[in-house]
């Protein structure tokens, strides 16, 4: 198995739109990148500890690929907005791409170059090496699975999208 770290806004609804891709087999969410230890969701959200809400997915290579999450990842993400997405805004929900295998850096750079050529701008997704992650608490993992009412910044087109993608046919 390996594994990717992924923010894109708030994280329930990322973590349940990557729950929805075969090959992913695992997913946490919380606070990826910050400046203390072990940081609660109240501190992350005084702006003030450097984190963003993160995913972190395990997948298996076999049935799924880094560019293929990678991509589906910036279906997912408005990668122009800046410490903003959907009606979440501060830079907790700063869009991300953190990664702990410096040998998946190239292929990660290459979906987003090729991204940012489509977009015709920069973008405002950071691409970086995993500094530091910090599981959420407990309420948080798999929220929209014990709150299917629960807020969430996507659309459920979004969730259907991505559990069609790579469905076996």
């Amino acid at each position: 198995m390996k594994e990717i770290y992924f923010a894109g806004g708030c994280f329930w609804g990322t973590e349940h739109y990557f729950k929805q891709l075969r090959g992913v087999v695992e997913t946490h969410v919380g606070y990826a990148n910050g400046n203390i230890d072990n940081p609660t969701y109240k501190e992350v959200c005084t702006d003030k500890t450097g984190f963003t809400e993160t995913v972190r997915v395990v997948y298996n290579p076999d049935v799924i690929t880094l560019d293929f999450l990678t991509e589906m990842y910036f279906k997912a993400v408005d990668p122009t907005s800046v410490n903003k997405q959907g009606n979440d805004v501060g830079s907790q929900y700063r869009t991300g791409i953190y990664f702990k295998d410096d040998a998946d850096k190239p292929e990660l750079q290459k979906v987003y170059d090729r991204v940012q050529q489509k977009v015709g701008s920069k973008l405002a997704v950071e691409l970086l090496p995993l500094n530091n992650f910090y599981d959420a608490e407990e309420y948080h993992q798999d929220y929209l699975d014990k709150n299917p009412e629960g807020y969430c910044h996507l659309p459920a087109s979004l969730f259907k999208m991505a559990k069609e993608a790579n469905s076996r046919k």
